[in-house]
């Protein structure tokens, strides 16, 4: 791995913090986030047309730029640094990609570039927690029922099944789903309903599409499916969730009977797709977090040079000083294990390794542990930085109105969304096979 950023990466990263730092100041994050759609969507149309960054990593030929996981996480980092409100990582990030790598070629070409244009927004419906549907923790964490999946399992959560408008060929054991997807799916209505629930669905009670993973083929051939259902459907409701971080927006979605249509062939178990769509939210909410601790250790710095105590600057005192020495390393070593993961997948993708799983050995299966490494080391540093950046701030950042509030509370979601860091290093762990020899 190359460390050093190529002229057109180091452009990505300049020219997004310089769009940033003139129009996402911490006012307008929070006049953003308490409107009514989570988000501007001025300001994401302006980046959208400008920048290109809604499409940033979707093909050319869909609208994209092109672009990789290396100039993801860059921007990413960025856009965590301001805590920017915006649907990029439930749209441009997770649905987005999933709607890359599993749809036809006539989905891809009717729906990608509406997305990487900004014209339209999607979202990502799980019934089980991010982090478990994403595959980034351990399939059995302590409390949760075995055999949770992406779809809710095989009672409760979202089920599918074929409406009156299809033949039931996605759900015909040895039929291919060609006709229960719709020929190429591009429309959406008919063939298939979807019936559930899900809580937790990051932008999803303002996004145009749905993507909804939902559980199919019964008690005997269980599988997770993706479907594509209309944001307006009558039989879709929506309603955004209070939350602890305002900036992420969630929603309850409830689907009753929706029409919907098979992303791909319905035939084809989804967990694989999840589980790479996975890698690549895992490495842009790590990179956002990273940009989250390096803002909040910028303005602590900067607070401790002015802030006087017994006629110094506490930024003087020794012991301030090591504290603030700790949280650095820990962002800059956050930072190094963000890039080394993205240029993991990057490299992933090149050399054509996109079938191997996550317990394939070598270079190909180094992603599936340097992804939630890079995850759970982020997730840590910003969960240090924001508390000193608490703590060093005194009296005037207990309040839940200080700046240094939005970071914490970004920490914390972040952690109960894709994490909590210790399950990430299970998972790492596991897929390493560092205690097989003990169990053996």
């Amino acid at each position: 791995m190359d460390p050093a950023l190529t002229p057109e990466q180091d452009a990505v990263r300049r020219t997004l913090r310089e769009a940033l730092a003139k129009s996402c100041g911490i006012e307008e994050v929070r006049a953003a986030a308490a409107g009514a759609q989570g988000y501007d969507p001025a300001l994401w149309r302006l980046f959208a047309d400008q920048l290109g960054l809604p499409g940033l990593t979707l093909p050319v030929q869909h609208g994209g730029t092109g672009l990789g996981p290396v100039e993801l996480a860059l921007a990413c980092e960025e856009t965590g640094r301001a805590l920017l409100p915006s649907p990029l990582l439930a749209s441009s990030v997770l649905a987005a990609a999933l709607i890359a790598a599993h749809g036809t070629d006539e989905q891809r070409a009717t729906l990608l570039p509406a997305l990487a244009s900004g014209e339209r927004t999607a979202a990502l419906v799980l019934a089980a927690p991010p982090a478990l549907a994403l595959g980034l923790v351990p399939r059995r964490p302590p409390g949760l029922p075995n055999g949770t999946v992406a779809g809710g399992g095989r009672a409760g959560g979202i089920q599918a099944r074929p409406g009156p408008a299809g033949d039931g060929a996605g759900d015909t054991a040895g039929g291919d789903g060609a006709a229960g997807a719709g020929g190429a799916g591009a429309g959406l209505g008919g063939g298939w309903l979807v019936y559930g629930g899900a809580g937790q669905v990051l932008d999803g009670a303002r996004a145009d599409l749905l993507v909804v993973a939902a559980h199919t083929g019964g008690f005997p051939r269980s599988r997770t499916s993706l479907f594509l259902v209309q944001g307006d459907a009558p039989q879709v409701s929506r309603s955004r969730l209070a939350a602890m971080d305002a900036t992420r927006a969630p929603a309850r979605v409830e689907l009753r009977d929706a029409p919907a249509v098979p992303l791909g062939d319905p035939v084809r178990d989804a967990a694989p797709a999840l589980a790479e769509a996975g890698l690549l939210a895992g490495v842009a909410v790590a990179a956002e977090a990273v940009g989250a601790a390096d803002q909040c250790l910028a303005r602590t710095v900067e607070y401790v040079q002015v802030r006087k105590q017994y006629g110094r600057a506490i930024g003087s005192f020794q012991a301030v000083q090591h504290r603030l020495a700790d949280v650095y390393v820990a962002v800059e070593t956050a930072r190094s294990a963000v890039y080394y993961a993205a240029w993991t997948l990057a490299q992933r993708g090149i050399d054509g390794a996109a079938g191997d799983g996550p317990g394939e050995a070598g270079e190909a299966g180094e992603v599936w542990t340097a992804v939630p490494l890079a995850l759970a080391h982020a997730l840590d540093a910003l969960r240090t930085a924001a508390a000193e950046a608490i703590q060093l701030h005194g009296g005037i950042a207990i309040t839940w109105e200080h700046d240094a509030h939005l970071y914490f509370k970004r920490a914390a979601a972040d952690e109960l969304l894709f994490g909590p860091p210790h399950l990430l290093r299970t998972l790492a762990a596991e897929r390493a096979r560092l205690f097989a020899s003990a169990r053996g």
